[in-house]
């Protein structure tokens, strides 16, 4: 069963009430309490605001000697709640030698309201117990206001030559965020803490980097797969934590890159790709939660059947578990793809492809379980013309292979009428696929070198876009997603990426898109993060402008370069045309002295007021063996 707890809304957000719960130091705090409470030979909870289910999903309350649960809405009256039968609050004075349990954060104004209704003697308890130090609030004032929890958790691991590094921005100074701060700890495979640190930010937006090797190095840790919890203190604008995340080696033979967990833990995942002969797939499942994984919560099953199979392990809070594909699943087998039931005890999930001679790492999707078929959507071409759509790059031919897989994203998706558009670096179409009306058990994959065998174009790049065919069928509800794989000709390396679709550049709206990155729809509008190589590494950078509808003929594109501290030293213009692509390294963009001045820890922002583009970053190791790609993230 899933735990019941509220996690994200796609209207309303994230909510914050899991992360307060979870959070490794309120953990702490809530086995001393559970501690006070059990001593209690008779106890009553008072769940105003219906908080309850969700600390006792996290932590174990059968101990409890629970005579009563009350509660203040008269809607709830007679709900079961942990088997007991809700009352009103006007009963409590019937319970006059039981302790009292608030489960309410900021429980001040309802221990004031029931004042009358106390006895004299009474033990009282709240959830604000849990709290943290006001020093690590943005609003101490409102406790669950998500800008105290801007938290994410990230696969660490420093192992056997294997590293990691993180690398973000302080962001929210753009949005005004003074004395911000990083908290961050660090758990090992078993959940054990092993190192817990605060890292005072500038009040300007600047490069922030963790690496493992500089961890392992400060703390004098042994090697350490797990989890890093991080925590940044004092944000405004928004309470989403972005990274990029690299896993490389000593001689850069290795290199793999990935980005933010969605913060999050959902029930499922999909878009799983399952091992080709000669691979290994292993998924990492990172508990998310203060309370263990029990056996038989954890599954996989091909896309599309309900024969499941379930993990037959507990994994403790905080713990790290690699799962391998063919212990649940051994007859599964690349273009299958895989869903994962996952019980909302993990944030989204990376998954790594391994071979004999190449490893690459990237992460599942959250599957909707809410969603239902939009049929608005598919009337709606005369006004968004292309809709929804999924732009991804197609890589210089000459040097790599682009594989296109449909993945299936929520649970209602039965079918998926799917149409793939091939596009040149100028926005010219140069050919189309039809996939048909896919049903959900349906896993293809695209072979780009069969679609596009007979065309010559520009520069040997472009670009295509997923978006809904509504010729085949007409089932959508705008969360059309794929999986991407490209792979070099010669050294056989390869790189995943997934994302989902939106409606971009035009200035109708339909819901929540064209989606903003902080303020209403249309997001007509780009800021995009990219970090770069250290060392030798190359960096290369593919911008996307796609078009819902035909916007500005080209884009007005500023790539800014920032040196560690958040100064910029130059910028450079691009101008892409409406519906193309621009493919450029950094090392050609910017000159020798210019990226001297910026130094080792810069990085480069992509701005563009006129449009809203998507981009692709990568890196390619001196040797030119290996490569990454992945999306950029904006903010």
């Amino acid at each position: 069963m899933p735990l019941i707890i509220d996690t994200f809304h796609q209207i309303q957000g994230g909510q914050s009430l899991v992360k307060a719960l979870g959070h490794p130091l309120a953990a702490q705090k809530a086995h001393q309490l559970l501690k006070l409470l059990v001593q209690a030979q008779s106890m009553v909870v008072y769940d105003p605001v219906g908080q309850f289910q969700s600390f006792a999903a996290l932590y174990d309350v059968s101990k409890l000697n629970i005579a009563a649960i009350l509660v203040q809405k008269t809607e709830h009256i007679g709900q079961v709640v942990q088997g007991h039968t809700t009352q009103p609050i006007t009963v409590l004075p019937h319970y006059p030698d039981s302790a009292l349990f608030i489960a309410v954060f900021d429980s001040g104004v309802y221990q004031w309201q029931i004042q009358h209704l106390l006895s004299p003697k009474m033990p009282l308890f709240t959830l604000d117990i849990l709290r943290l130090a006001d020093r690590m609030l943005a609003n101490p004032q409102q406790y669950l206001d998500p800008l105290n929890f801007a938290t994410n958790f990230v696969l660490f691991r420093e192992s056997q030559n294997l590293h990691t590094r993180l690398t973000t921005a302080n962001y929210w100074a753009g949005y005004g965020a003074k004395k911000a701060s990083l908290w961050c700890t660090l758990f090992d495979e078993s959940g054990k803490s092993l190192a817990q640190w605060q890292t005072l930010l500038s009040d300007s937006v600047h490069t922030i980097t963790i690496d493992s090797q500089e961890v392992k190095q400060r703390f004098k840790l042994p090697d350490f797969t797990g989890s890093l919890f991080v925590h940044f203190i004092n944000v405004a604008g928004h309470d989403v934590v972005k990274y990029a995340l690299d896993i490389y080696d000593d001689n850069r033979s290795i290199l793999s890159s990935t980005h933010d967990a969605n913060a999050w833990p959902a029930e499922r995942y999909a878009g799983l790709p399952a091992p080709r002969a000669g691979e290994q797939v292993t998924l990492w499942i990172q508990n998310s939660q203060p309370c263990p994984i029990p056996k038989g919560e954890i599954g996989l099953n091909l896309m599309g059947s309900e024969e499941i199979e379930w993990l037959d392990k507990e994994i403790p809070p905080f713990a790290t578990y690699p799962l391998q594909v063919t212990d649940l699943l051994p007859h599964a087998i690349w273009p299958e793809q895989l869903e994962i039931r996952a019980g909302k005890y993990f944030v989204r999930p990376r998954y790594e492809v391994m071979t004999d001679h190449s490893r690459r790492i990237a992460h599942a999707n959250v599957e909707r379980v809410d969603l239902v078929p939009d049929n608005k959507i598919s009337h709606m071409s005369p006004w968004l013309g292309k809709g929804y759509l999924l732009p991804a790059p197609i890589l210089p031919r000459s040097h790599w292979k682009t594989l296109v897989m449909p993945t299936p994203m929520a649970t209602s998706q039965q079918h998926l009428p799917i149409k793939l558009i091939a596009y040149d670096p100028s926005g010219q179409i140069i050919a189309s696929h039809c996939f048909g009306n896919l049903s959900r058990n349906q896993s293809v994959t695209l072979n780009l070198d069969d679609l596009l065998r007979e065309f010559q174009f520009l520069h040997d790049y472009g670009h295509v876009e997923l978006v809904y065919d509504f010729e085949v069928g007409t089932a959508a509800d705008g969360w059309l997603h794929g999986l991407f794989r490209y792979e070099d000709r010669e050294y056989l390396w390869g790189a995943d990426t997934s994302f989902g679709s939106h409606v971009f550049n035009t200035v109708l709206t339909y819901k929540n898109e064209p989606q903003s990155y902080t303020g209403s729809p249309p997001g007509l509008t780009t800021r995009l993060f990219l970090r770069l190589g250290r060392d030798s590494t190359r960096t290369f950078c593919h911008l996307i402008y796609p078009a819902s509808t035909p916007w500005h003929p080209y884009s007005n594109t500023q790539i800014i370069l920032y040196n560690q501290k958040g100064m910029e030293i130059v910028r450079k213009q691009l101008m892409i045309p409406c519906s193309g692509s621009a493919l450029w390294y950094y090392d050609d963009l910017f000159d020798a002295q210019e990226r001297a001045e910026a130094g080792a820890k810069a990085y480069i922002i992509v701005r563009d007021t006129t449009c809203r583009l998507f981009g692709y970053h990568g890196l390619i190791n001196a040797q030119g063996t290996q490569f990454s790609l992945d999306h950029m993230f904006g903010f």
